[in-house]
Protein backbone atom coordinates (compact mmCIF):
# COMPACT_ATOMS: atom_id res chain seq x y z
CA UNK A 1 0.00 0.00 0.00
CA UNK A 2 1.29 3.36 0.77
CA UNK A 3 0.27 7.06 0.39
CA UNK A 4 -1.42 7.26 -3.03
CA UNK A 5 -3.56 10.25 -5.21
CA UNK A 6 -6.04 9.44 -7.67
CA UNK A 7 -5.34 10.25 -11.53
CA UNK A 8 -8.48 8.88 -13.55
CA UNK A 9 -9.47 5.66 -13.04
CA UNK A 10 -5.52 5.13 -11.71
CA UNK A 11 -4.16 5.20 -8.38
CA UNK A 12 -0.43 6.26 -7.86
CA UNK A 13 1.11 5.04 -4.59
CA UNK A 14 4.16 5.67 -2.44
CA UNK A 15 5.18 3.04 -1.76
CA UNK A 16 6.31 2.13 2.11
CA UNK A 17 9.58 0.56 0.92
CA UNK A 18 10.27 4.07 -0.48
CA UNK A 19 9.01 5.61 2.39
CA UNK A 20 10.77 3.94 4.80
CA UNK A 21 14.53 3.75 2.63
CA UNK A 22 14.03 7.95 2.37
CA UNK A 23 12.95 8.09 6.18
CA UNK A 24 15.73 6.00 7.15
CA UNK A 25 18.73 8.87 5.43
CA UNK A 26 16.41 12.12 6.74
CA UNK A 27 16.84 11.07 10.54
CA UNK A 28 20.88 11.54 10.35
CA UNK A 29 20.48 15.37 10.09
CA UNK A 30 18.60 15.79 13.11
CA UNK A 31 20.53 12.91 14.66
CA UNK A 32 24.20 14.61 14.03
CA UNK A 33 22.79 17.65 15.37
CA UNK A 34 21.46 16.60 18.67
CA UNK A 35 23.56 13.88 19.73
CA UNK A 36 26.43 15.51 19.34
CA UNK A 37 25.93 17.77 22.85
CA UNK A 38 26.51 14.68 25.12
CA UNK A 39 29.79 14.89 23.47
CA UNK A 40 31.28 17.95 23.99
CA UNK A 41 32.71 17.84 27.42
CA UNK A 42 34.64 14.61 25.91
CA UNK A 43 35.89 16.40 22.98
CA UNK A 44 37.17 19.22 25.19
CA UNK A 45 39.23 17.01 27.19
CA UNK A 46 40.23 14.94 24.17
CA UNK A 47 41.75 17.95 21.58
CA UNK A 48 42.61 20.03 25.14
CA UNK A 49 40.13 23.05 23.66
CA UNK A 50 37.58 25.26 25.64
CA UNK A 51 33.98 25.30 25.82
CA UNK A 52 33.95 28.45 22.78
CA UNK A 53 36.30 26.26 20.70
CA UNK A 54 34.79 22.82 21.03
CA UNK A 55 31.32 24.85 20.06
CA UNK A 56 32.41 24.99 16.36
CA UNK A 57 31.17 21.63 16.20
CA UNK A 58 27.50 22.85 16.62
CA UNK A 59 27.60 26.17 14.85
CA UNK A 60 29.73 24.66 11.83
CA UNK A 61 27.22 22.40 11.33
CA UNK A 62 24.51 24.25 11.44
CA UNK A 63 25.38 26.85 9.02
CA UNK A 64 26.60 24.33 6.76
CA UNK A 65 23.24 22.48 6.84
CA UNK A 66 21.45 26.03 6.20
CA UNK A 67 23.73 26.50 3.20
CA UNK A 68 23.52 22.62 2.05
CA UNK A 69 19.58 21.92 2.54
CA UNK A 70 18.92 24.40 -0.21
CA UNK A 71 21.99 23.64 -2.61
CA UNK A 72 21.84 19.85 -2.65
CA UNK A 73 17.80 20.59 -3.28
CA UNK A 74 18.94 22.77 -6.40
CA UNK A 75 21.55 19.72 -7.43
CA UNK A 76 18.77 17.12 -6.52
CA UNK A 77 16.08 19.04 -9.17
CA UNK A 78 18.62 19.25 -11.87
CA UNK A 79 20.23 15.86 -11.83
CA UNK A 80 17.83 13.58 -10.08
CA UNK A 81 16.88 13.22 -6.50
CA UNK A 82 18.31 9.31 -6.25
CA UNK A 83 21.49 10.20 -7.47
CA UNK A 84 21.91 12.76 -4.97
CA UNK A 85 20.54 11.20 -2.05
CA UNK A 86 22.98 8.45 -2.43
CA UNK A 87 25.89 10.95 -3.08
CA UNK A 88 25.18 12.24 0.26
CA UNK A 89 24.84 9.26 1.97
CA UNK A 90 28.33 8.01 0.87
CA UNK A 91 29.70 11.44 2.25
CA UNK A 92 28.23 10.67 5.60
CA UNK A 93 29.75 7.50 5.58
CA UNK A 94 33.21 8.41 4.60
CA UNK A 95 32.98 11.66 7.07
CA UNK A 96 32.57 9.41 9.88
CA UNK A 97 35.49 6.83 8.77
CA UNK A 98 37.35 10.18 8.64
CA UNK A 99 36.40 11.39 11.80
CA UNK A 100 37.82 8.15 13.68
CA UNK A 101 41.57 9.14 12.53
CA UNK A 102 40.93 12.96 13.46
CA UNK A 103 44.78 13.83 13.93
CA UNK A 104 43.07 17.54 15.33
CA UNK A 105 40.03 19.27 16.04
CA UNK A 106 40.32 21.29 13.23
CA UNK A 107 39.76 18.12 10.85
CA UNK A 108 37.04 17.30 13.62
CA UNK A 109 35.28 20.11 12.51
CA UNK A 110 35.95 19.30 8.55
CA UNK A 111 34.32 16.06 8.93
CA UNK A 112 31.31 17.94 10.73
CA UNK A 113 30.67 19.85 7.86
CA UNK A 114 31.03 17.27 5.50
CA UNK A 115 28.30 15.46 7.85
CA UNK A 116 26.47 18.44 7.54
CA UNK A 117 26.48 18.38 3.55
CA UNK A 118 25.90 14.83 3.25
CA UNK A 119 22.98 14.54 5.66
CA UNK A 120 21.07 17.47 4.05
CA UNK A 121 21.06 15.91 0.71
CA UNK A 122 18.27 13.35 2.00
CA UNK A 123 15.39 15.52 2.63
CA UNK A 124 15.13 17.40 -0.37
CA UNK A 125 15.83 14.68 -2.53
CA UNK A 126 13.88 12.61 -1.01
CA UNK A 127 11.07 14.97 -1.37
CA UNK A 128 11.41 15.54 -4.66
CA UNK A 129 11.01 11.62 -5.33
CA UNK A 130 8.21 11.55 -3.37
CA UNK A 131 6.32 14.42 -5.46
CA UNK A 132 7.70 12.97 -8.73
CA UNK A 133 5.78 9.95 -7.11
CA UNK A 134 2.66 11.31 -5.69
CA UNK A 135 2.28 14.31 -7.92
CA UNK A 136 0.88 18.06 -7.02
CA UNK A 137 -1.20 16.54 -3.59
CA UNK A 138 0.48 16.81 -0.39
CA UNK A 139 0.59 12.72 0.75
CA UNK A 140 -0.01 13.18 3.75
CA UNK A 141 0.56 9.90 5.53
CA UNK A 142 3.95 9.75 3.81
CA UNK A 143 4.83 12.96 4.93
CA UNK A 144 3.61 12.35 8.26
CA UNK A 145 6.37 9.10 8.19
CA UNK A 146 9.26 11.72 7.83
CA UNK A 147 8.06 13.96 10.67
CA UNK A 148 7.46 11.71 12.98
CA UNK A 149 11.45 9.72 12.01
CA UNK A 150 12.94 13.15 12.22
CA UNK A 151 11.32 14.24 15.35
CA UNK A 152 11.93 11.05 17.08
CA UNK A 153 15.80 10.68 15.77
CA UNK A 154 16.18 14.76 17.21
CA UNK A 155 14.64 13.43 20.41
CA UNK A 156 16.23 10.61 20.95
CA UNK A 157 19.65 11.85 19.89
CA UNK A 158 21.42 13.12 23.07
CA UNK A 159 20.06 9.49 24.64
CA UNK A 160 21.48 7.99 21.82
CA UNK A 161 24.62 10.20 22.13
CA UNK A 162 25.08 9.27 26.09
CA UNK A 163 25.49 5.23 25.32
CA UNK A 164 27.71 5.87 22.87
CA UNK A 165 30.14 8.55 24.45
CA UNK A 166 29.58 6.20 27.61
CA UNK A 167 30.75 2.86 25.44
CA UNK A 168 33.12 4.27 22.88
CA UNK A 169 33.74 7.57 23.80
CA UNK A 170 33.14 10.48 21.41
CA UNK A 171 34.73 8.35 18.13
CA UNK A 172 31.31 6.66 18.96
CA UNK A 173 29.00 9.17 17.51
CA UNK A 174 30.25 9.57 14.53
CA UNK A 175 30.68 5.59 13.91
CA UNK A 176 26.93 5.08 14.26
CA UNK A 177 26.79 7.32 10.99
CA UNK A 178 28.99 4.10 9.13
CA UNK A 179 26.24 1.41 9.72
CA UNK A 180 23.36 3.99 9.58
CA UNK A 181 25.05 5.34 6.07
CA UNK A 182 25.27 2.01 4.77
CA UNK A 183 22.54 0.60 5.36
CA UNK A 184 20.39 3.43 3.90
CA UNK A 185 22.43 3.47 0.75
CA UNK A 186 21.78 -0.29 0.41
CA UNK A 187 18.07 -0.10 0.72
CA UNK A 188 18.46 3.76 -1.77
CA UNK A 189 20.05 1.40 -4.37
CA UNK A 190 17.26 -1.40 -4.02
CA UNK A 191 14.02 -0.01 -2.83
CA UNK A 192 13.94 3.91 -4.46
CA UNK A 193 12.93 3.88 -8.02
CA UNK A 194 15.41 4.00 -11.24
CA UNK A 195 16.59 7.86 -11.91
CA UNK A 196 15.44 9.20 -15.28
CA UNK A 197 17.81 10.79 -18.00
CA UNK A 198 19.37 13.78 -16.93
CA UNK A 199 18.36 16.67 -19.72
CA UNK A 200 21.46 18.26 -20.78
CA UNK A 201 23.18 21.50 -18.73
CA UNK A 202 21.41 24.95 -20.11
CA UNK A 203 24.43 26.40 -22.12
CA UNK A 204 27.61 27.15 -20.61
CA UNK A 205 27.81 23.35 -19.26
CA UNK A 206 27.50 21.87 -15.61
CA UNK A 207 28.82 24.51 -13.85
CA UNK A 208 27.24 27.24 -15.05
CA UNK A 209 24.16 25.33 -14.47
CA UNK A 210 25.12 25.11 -10.96
CA UNK A 211 25.29 28.84 -10.22
CA UNK A 212 28.02 28.77 -8.42
CA UNK A 213 28.52 32.39 -7.69
CA UNK A 214 24.85 32.65 -7.03
CA UNK A 215 25.53 29.34 -4.06
CA UNK A 216 28.27 32.21 -2.99
CA UNK A 217 26.68 34.84 -2.44
CA UNK A 218 23.43 33.08 -0.88
CA UNK A 219 26.17 31.04 1.50
CA UNK A 220 27.44 34.75 2.26
CA UNK A 221 24.14 36.09 3.11
CA UNK A 222 23.07 32.92 5.44
CA UNK A 223 25.94 33.07 7.09
CA UNK A 224 26.41 37.00 8.03
CA UNK A 225 22.83 37.12 8.96
CA UNK A 226 22.89 33.77 11.31
CA UNK A 227 26.73 34.91 12.48
CA UNK A 228 25.13 38.40 13.63
CA UNK A 229 22.33 36.40 15.53
CA UNK A 230 24.46 34.03 16.93
CA UNK A 231 26.60 37.19 18.38
CA UNK A 232 23.89 38.97 20.40
CA UNK A 233 24.61 36.60 23.46
CA UNK A 234 27.49 37.68 24.18
CA UNK A 235 28.14 40.93 22.19
CA UNK A 236 26.51 42.33 19.04
CA UNK A 237 28.79 41.98 15.85
CA UNK A 238 27.19 45.07 14.33
CA UNK A 239 29.86 44.34 11.44
CA UNK A 240 27.82 41.77 10.14
CA UNK A 241 24.66 43.99 9.78
CA UNK A 242 26.35 45.44 6.50
CA UNK A 243 27.49 41.81 5.07
CA UNK A 244 23.78 40.59 4.89
CA UNK A 245 22.41 43.25 3.05
CA UNK A 246 25.39 43.76 0.73
CA UNK A 247 25.52 40.47 -0.11
CA UNK A 248 21.60 39.57 0.05
CA UNK A 249 21.57 42.76 -2.48
CA UNK A 250 24.35 41.68 -5.05
CA UNK A 251 22.57 38.21 -4.88
CA UNK A 252 19.45 39.80 -5.86
CA UNK A 253 20.96 40.81 -8.69
CA UNK A 254 22.87 37.76 -9.58
CA UNK A 255 19.88 35.93 -9.82
CA UNK A 256 17.52 37.95 -11.58
CA UNK A 257 20.00 38.22 -14.17
CA UNK A 258 21.16 34.78 -14.78
CA UNK A 259 19.55 32.29 -16.88
CA UNK A 260 19.75 29.10 -14.33
CA UNK A 261 19.33 30.40 -11.10
CA UNK A 262 20.35 28.88 -7.75
CA UNK A 263 17.64 30.72 -6.30
CA UNK A 264 14.77 31.41 -8.60
CA UNK A 265 13.56 34.50 -7.18
CA UNK A 266 11.08 35.28 -9.83
CA UNK A 267 9.23 32.01 -9.82
CA UNK A 268 9.28 32.62 -5.76
CA UNK A 269 7.35 36.01 -6.19
CA UNK A 270 5.01 33.84 -8.13
CA UNK A 271 4.55 31.22 -5.94
CA UNK A 272 2.79 33.15 -2.86
CA UNK A 273 1.59 30.15 -0.77
CA UNK A 274 5.19 28.90 -0.92
CA UNK A 275 6.94 32.23 0.35
CA UNK A 276 4.38 31.88 3.10
CA UNK A 277 4.94 28.43 4.11
CA UNK A 278 9.11 29.28 4.54
CA UNK A 279 7.68 32.68 6.48
CA UNK A 280 6.05 30.74 8.90
CA UNK A 281 8.35 28.08 9.19
CA UNK A 282 10.90 30.71 10.89
CA UNK A 283 8.11 32.00 13.06
CA UNK A 284 7.01 28.58 14.45
CA UNK A 285 10.06 27.51 15.14
CA UNK A 286 10.90 30.90 16.93
CA UNK A 287 8.51 30.69 19.16
CA UNK A 288 9.00 26.66 19.08
CA UNK A 289 12.56 26.31 20.15
CA UNK A 290 12.35 29.56 22.40
CA UNK A 291 10.62 27.86 24.78
CA UNK A 292 12.15 24.31 24.06
CA UNK A 293 15.25 26.03 24.80
CA UNK A 294 14.12 28.19 27.12
CA UNK A 295 12.35 26.33 29.66
CA UNK A 296 14.97 23.75 30.87
CA UNK A 297 17.23 26.79 31.51
CA UNK A 298 14.93 28.32 33.99
CA UNK A 299 14.35 25.06 35.42
CA UNK A 300 17.80 24.35 36.08
CA UNK A 301 19.01 27.85 37.02
CA UNK A 302 15.68 29.17 38.94
CA UNK A 303 14.53 26.57 40.11
CA UNK A 304 17.78 24.37 40.55
CA UNK A 305 16.44 21.08 39.53
CA UNK A 306 18.62 18.42 38.02
CA UNK A 307 19.21 18.43 34.00
CA UNK A 308 17.79 14.81 33.89
CA UNK A 309 14.68 15.88 36.14
CA UNK A 310 14.67 19.11 33.77
CA UNK A 311 14.85 16.79 30.65
CA UNK A 312 12.23 14.84 32.20
CA UNK A 313 9.27 17.61 32.10
CA UNK A 314 10.22 18.72 29.12
CA UNK A 315 9.51 14.96 27.59
CA UNK A 316 5.76 16.27 27.03
CA UNK A 317 6.82 18.89 24.47
CA UNK A 318 8.28 16.53 22.15
CA UNK A 319 6.35 12.88 22.91
CA UNK A 320 3.10 14.80 22.49
CA UNK A 321 4.46 16.29 19.01
CA UNK A 322 5.53 12.82 17.89
CA UNK A 323 2.29 11.29 18.72
CA UNK A 324 0.10 14.05 17.65
CA UNK A 325 1.18 13.62 13.85
CA UNK A 326 -0.85 10.94 12.45
CA UNK A 327 -3.69 12.36 14.19
CA UNK A 328 -2.82 16.16 12.00
CA UNK A 329 -1.83 13.62 8.76
CA UNK A 330 -5.61 13.15 8.52
CA UNK A 331 -6.55 16.72 9.22
CA UNK A 332 -4.14 17.91 6.01
CA UNK A 333 -5.51 14.74 4.36
CA UNK A 334 -8.96 15.77 4.43
CA UNK A 335 -9.24 19.72 4.42
CA UNK A 336 -5.11 20.37 3.50
CA UNK A 337 -2.56 22.35 5.49
CA UNK A 338 -4.42 25.46 6.32
CA UNK A 339 -7.15 24.22 9.15
CA UNK A 340 -4.29 22.13 10.75
CA UNK A 341 -1.71 25.02 10.72
CA UNK A 342 -4.04 27.44 12.22
CA UNK A 343 -5.15 25.08 15.01
CA UNK A 344 -0.96 24.76 15.62
CA UNK A 345 -0.73 28.56 15.60
CA UNK A 346 -3.58 28.93 18.13
CA UNK A 347 -2.24 26.68 20.31
CA UNK A 348 1.33 28.13 20.40
CA UNK A 349 -1.09 31.30 21.31
CA UNK A 350 -2.04 29.01 24.06
CA UNK A 351 1.05 27.22 25.41
CA UNK A 352 3.07 30.74 25.20
CA UNK A 353 0.56 32.20 27.45
CA UNK A 354 0.67 29.43 29.72
CA UNK A 355 4.41 30.43 29.83
CA UNK A 356 3.50 33.46 31.95
CA UNK A 357 1.45 31.59 34.40
CA UNK A 358 4.22 29.79 36.02
CA UNK A 359 6.75 31.21 38.43
CA UNK A 360 9.01 30.21 41.12
CA UNK A 361 6.45 28.50 43.39
CA UNK A 362 4.63 26.93 40.30
CA UNK A 363 4.29 22.99 41.23
CA UNK A 364 6.17 20.31 39.48
CA UNK A 365 2.29 18.85 37.76
CA UNK A 366 2.03 23.04 36.69
CA UNK A 367 5.60 22.78 35.26
CA UNK A 368 4.56 19.79 33.11
CA UNK A 369 1.00 20.54 31.99
CA UNK A 370 2.39 23.82 30.46
CA UNK A 371 4.41 21.60 28.76
CA UNK A 372 1.56 19.21 27.43
CA UNK A 373 -0.02 22.38 26.13
CA UNK A 374 2.88 23.36 24.22
CA UNK A 375 3.60 19.85 23.08
CA UNK A 376 0.03 19.39 21.31
CA UNK A 377 0.52 21.97 18.27
CA UNK A 378 3.71 20.71 17.13
CA UNK A 379 2.67 18.14 15.34
CA UNK A 380 0.15 20.07 13.88
CA UNK A 381 2.41 22.82 12.59
CA UNK A 382 5.29 20.40 11.31
CA UNK A 383 3.20 18.32 9.18
CA UNK A 384 0.72 21.23 7.88
CA UNK A 385 3.69 23.24 7.01
CA UNK A 386 5.36 20.27 5.35
CA UNK A 387 2.47 20.08 3.17
CA UNK A 388 2.33 23.69 2.52
CA UNK A 389 5.24 23.65 1.03
CA UNK A 390 4.95 21.10 -0.66
CA UNK A 391 2.14 21.76 -2.49
CA UNK A 392 3.28 25.24 -3.21
CA UNK A 393 6.80 23.69 -4.43
CA UNK A 394 7.10 24.70 -8.49
CA UNK A 395 7.17 21.69 -10.48
CA UNK A 396 10.86 20.68 -10.83
CA UNK A 397 11.89 22.58 -8.03
CA UNK A 398 10.77 20.89 -5.01
CA UNK A 399 14.42 19.58 -4.00
CA UNK A 400 15.53 23.38 -3.34
CA UNK A 401 11.81 24.31 -1.73
CA UNK A 402 12.59 21.53 0.54
CA UNK A 403 16.18 22.81 1.35
CA UNK A 404 14.70 26.48 1.68
CA UNK A 405 12.30 24.89 4.05
CA UNK A 406 14.58 23.34 6.45
CA UNK A 407 16.98 26.55 6.34
CA UNK A 408 14.31 28.47 7.65
CA UNK A 409 13.79 25.72 10.70
CA UNK A 410 17.35 26.36 11.48
CA UNK A 411 17.57 29.93 11.05
CA UNK A 412 14.29 30.10 13.61
CA UNK A 413 15.96 27.58 15.84
CA UNK A 414 19.38 30.34 15.68
CA UNK A 415 16.80 33.10 16.37
CA UNK A 416 15.96 31.68 19.25
CA UNK A 417 18.97 30.99 20.49
CA UNK A 418 19.72 34.93 20.23
CA UNK A 419 16.35 35.99 21.92
CA UNK A 420 17.14 33.76 24.93
CA UNK A 421 20.79 35.16 24.92
CA UNK A 422 19.84 38.75 25.32
CA UNK A 423 16.58 38.15 27.21
CA UNK A 424 18.77 36.08 29.67
CA UNK A 425 22.04 37.74 29.62
CA UNK A 426 21.60 40.55 32.68
CA UNK A 427 18.21 38.17 34.24
CA UNK A 428 18.26 34.84 34.40
CA UNK A 429 15.03 34.33 36.42
CA UNK A 430 11.29 33.85 36.06
CA UNK A 431 10.92 37.51 34.78
CA UNK A 432 13.25 36.74 32.38
CA UNK A 433 11.50 33.72 31.00
CA UNK A 434 8.55 35.95 30.84
CA UNK A 435 9.85 37.90 28.79
CA UNK A 436 10.70 35.59 26.04
CA UNK A 437 6.90 34.65 26.93
CA UNK A 438 5.66 37.81 26.30
CA UNK A 439 7.45 38.07 22.81
CA UNK A 440 7.11 34.22 21.46
CA UNK A 441 3.27 35.08 22.10
CA UNK A 442 3.37 38.27 19.95
CA UNK A 443 4.95 35.95 17.25
CA UNK A 444 2.13 33.12 17.58
CA UNK A 445 -0.39 35.91 16.88
CA UNK A 446 1.29 37.13 14.49
CA UNK A 447 1.38 33.24 12.80
CA UNK A 448 -2.32 32.67 13.71
CA UNK A 449 -3.19 36.03 10.99
CA UNK A 450 -0.65 34.51 8.74
CA UNK A 451 -2.49 30.88 9.05
CA UNK A 452 -5.54 32.55 8.43
CA UNK A 453 -4.60 34.53 5.14
CA UNK A 454 -3.09 31.42 3.57
CA UNK A 455 -3.78 31.07 0.23
CA UNK A 456 -3.63 27.86 -1.94
CA UNK A 457 -3.76 25.23 0.52
CA UNK A 458 -6.97 25.15 1.99
CA UNK A 459 -9.42 22.78 0.12
CA UNK A 460 -9.01 20.21 -2.19
CA UNK A 461 -8.83 16.13 -0.51
CA UNK A 462 -5.34 15.34 0.04
CA UNK A 463 -5.28 11.31 0.07
CA UNK A 464 -3.01 9.03 1.65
Amino acid sequence: MGTVRSVGEQTIAVPRRVAAAIALGTLLNPLNSSMIAVALVSLQHAFGVGLATSSWLVSAFYLAACVGQPLMGRIADRFGPRRVYCAGLVVVLVAGLAALVAPGFGWLVGCRVAQALGTSAAFPAGLAMIRRIAGGRPPAATLAALSVTNATSAALGPVLGGFLVAAAGWRGIFAVNIPLAAVGLVLALWWLPAPPAVAAASGGGVLADLDLPGVALFSATVVGLLAFLLSLGTGPQWWLLAVFPLSGGLLALRELSTPSPFLDLRTLAGHRPLVQALAQQVGVQLVFYSIFYGLPLWLERVRHLSPHTAGLLMLPVAALGVALTPVAAVRVRQAGPRPALLLGSTGLVVGSLAVLAIGDSTPVLGIVAVGTVLGLPNGFNNIALQAAVYAGAPEGQTGVAAGLFQTCRYLGAIMSTALLGVAYSDDLSSGGLHRVAVFVTGVAVVLTYGACRMRGTASGRHRA
